[in-house]
């Protein structure tokens, strides 16, 4: 292939990069990061998912910093995950050879039964074919490219490190020589090599022979890991993906899941709605959590409720809408003017205002979690008893505050409104709180929730619904549509074969749908009209066609949706009418675990879940062992 030909697939990659987020994630459930299809790092924060960055070329082309592998001549470039795991391959074709470089963070259980999970990404260099030339892009920029990165090579590794007030570094380990990989020089491969980054520096030689078998272990660890998800005979592998994807969100040291792991990838190019995502919302989270749980990841709960409990510290104290994935109150936001942004999409945030607002949603998956808790398994009674303290504590405050106004799912900044997605959520925390009573034999709170519950729902079906479009409406008083309304049904506050929830489901598609899409809401909101579609609506929406009936209709729209994911089987937060590019935060949660729910609901609309549960209960308990990890 002549030099022409070679540039040309060069720009096809790169131009493939910028058109649809084309990224994997590698991760160990302590950071993660972001790899393009070429094979070039571009955002990665340590020794957390909320640390400052690293690399951050995602958020600026020039100043952000990557980490990348140039191989010469290469006339074609794939990449995949390696089977069921969360290790990715990046292979590249040349006239001379062929390479494969497989990027992951080492997770794996020692010898001493304990998780071995460092801030370290791996890059391991494995030669298929011949030999080929690599050029090595090590191009760090600390602290979110805020001061100037210096880089000193010595004998076994190469340093970089700021010299500003808040002093930090990194480390990179190789068996290339050093002075080649520091200066971007060519190098020949002729044989198996590696790259590491490191948080800490190394107190153990580094080698090889050390890097290939925390690829080995790692790879074993992942494959154990998916082994334990629930198998369906449709979509297994779209399922089994976005579980693994949502694993990597779970923040092992404290149970916190994070939204995403990324900040200011924007729903819309050029405009405003940029956020920081690396943190742990309670409704999100523990949505997550629900899922999960119904793939067989049961420990997951426990971690995620002992995270719970710990962010109680005193009865009367009041839940956040979010969190800092170790527990921290206060997200401060903060803009960094000196980066361009993605496709010159500013501001850069870090940090997120929205912890101090007022969501009334917040509690009714939360309390779903905690009933299907007590309801499915064995508990301590000093766990049983600090969870009941948190039910009682929740009912106070829904008691207290489901008839005010809030900013809703979506977080509007600057208007409350009686959000009937709220409303829902406020009765379906007190439905789960009466279920709970019941369950503990709490007679005297069961008899008072009852009534609670049943002023709350009259509430709802006087308010919400509008004769005019014969729906349930985004807010009480007004006609706009809103797709978290699809939830109703869902959340078992109405029948998918109720007429008004029928009623409501075309409604939404009447009004929401565009280019085969749907819009979250129209109306205008703090930032004007939204101009893309939220994914995880697109889920909802899927599922309400199927539950009422429209099951081919429904089954065709989600193997369409599937295909609007990258390459790699990965969703962003947003999708773009009429191209169906990637935007928004990536990869997120919200829209992984909607996929999953809709999936189950296709390939698996016979069995409840509670009976995924039970079945997977069972399994258990004949000697298969989930989440090992979570059982240290």
């Amino acid at each position: 292939m002549d030099l022409p030909q070679i540039k040309d697939n060069r720009n096809k990659i790169q131009l493939m990069e910028k058109q649809n987020l084309n990224y994997g994630v590698i991760g160990n459930c302590r950071s993660a990061a972001l790899v393009s299809i070429s094979g070039s790092i571009d955002w990665f924060c340590m020794p957390r998912f909320d640390s400052s960055s690293v690399f951050a070329k995602l958020l600026d082309n020039e100043k952000g910093g990557s980490f990348g592998i140039e191989v010469e001549n290469t006339t074609h470039c794939t990449q995949k995950y390696d089977g069921n795991t969360n290790i990715l391959v990046t292979t590249y074709t040349t006239p001379t050879g062929i390479l494969e470089v497989n990027d992951f963070m080492p997770r794996y259980i020692t010898e001493k039964n304990q998780i071995y999970a460092p801030c370290d990404i791996i890059r391991y260099l494995h030669l298929i074919k011949g030999e080929v030339t690599v050029k090595v892009n090590f191009d760090p920029k600390i602290d979110y490219a805020r001061s100037e990165s210096y880089i000193d090579i010595r004998p076994s590794y190469i340093k970089a490190y700021t010299k500003s007030s808040e002093y930090n570094s990194a480390y990179l380990y190789s068996d290339l020589p050093l002075q080649a990989v520091a200066n971007h020089k060519s190098i020949k491969i002729s044989k198996d090599a590696y790259l590491m980054i490191t948080y800490n520096q190394k107190l153990l030689n580094q080698d090889l022979q050390r890097c290939y078998l925390k690829w080995q272990r790692t790879k074993v660890y992942w494959l154990n890991w998916s082994e334990r998800t629930t198998q369906f005979k449709q979509f297994n592998e779209e399922i089994n993906r976005s579980a693994l994807v949502l694993k990597l969100l779970n923040y092992d040291k404290t149970g916190a899941v994070l939204a995403a792991i990324t900040t200011s990838l924007p729903e819309t190019i050029g405009e405003e709605r940029n956020w920081d995502y690396r943190f742990c919302w309670i409704r999100d989270a523990s949505m997550v959590v629900r899922i999960m749980v119904q793939l067989g990841h049961i420990n997951i709960a426990h971690h995620y409720l002992n995270f719970i409990i710990s962010l109680f510290p005193d009865k009367g104290e009041k839940m956040q809408i979010m969190y800092g994935i170790n527990g921290e109150k206060q997200l401060s936001e903060q803009i960094l003017t000196h980066l361009s942004g993605y496709e010159n999409s500013q501001p850069v945030r870090i940090g997120n205002a929205a912890y101090y607002q007022k969501q009334n949603d917040i509690y009714g998956i939360l309390m779903d979690v905690i009933y299907h808790h007590f309801k499915l398994y064995t508990t301590t009674l000093e766990l049983g008893e600090d969870l009941w303290t948190i039910v009682r504590s929740t009912v106070r405050t829904v008691r207290e505050n489901w008839a005010l106004p809030d900013r809703g799912i979506w977080e509007l900044r600057n208007e409350n409104r009686h959000f009937t997605f709220s409303k829902v959520l406020c009765w379906m925390a007190i439905d789960r709180a009466v279920k709970i009573a019941e369950l503990l034999k709490q007679s005297e709170y069961q008899n008072q929730w009852e009534k609670l519950r049943e002023e709350i729902h009259n509430d709802i079906i006087q308010n919400a619904w509008s004769d005019k479009r014969q729906a349930f409406t985004q807010a009480y008083g007004l006609d706009d549509m809103d797709a978290s309304v699809l939830l109703m049904e869902t959340y078992g506050f109405i029948e998918p074969s109720d007429p008004r929830f029928v009623s409501t489901v075309n409604a939404i598609k009447e009004d929401l749908e565009y280019e085969g899409l749907l819009f979250r809401y129209k109306n205008k909101d703090d930032f004007g009209t939204p101009q893309s579609a939220f994914t995880i609506c697109n889920f909802w929406f899927i599922n309400a066609l199927y539950k009422t009936g429209q099951k081919e209709e429904a089954t065709k729209r989600f193997k369409t949706l599937l295909s609007y994911s990258n390459h790699l089987g990965l969703f962003s937060e947003d999708l773009d009418f009429k191209t169906k590019r990637l935007l928004g935060n990536f990869p997120q949660a919200y829209s992984h675990l909607a996929l999953i729910e809709t999936a189950l609901t296709l390939s698996n609309d016979q069995l409840n879940n509670d009976e995924l549960i039970l079945n997977n209960l069972m399994v258990t308990d004949k000697g298969t062992t989930h989440d090992q990890e979570d059982q240290i």
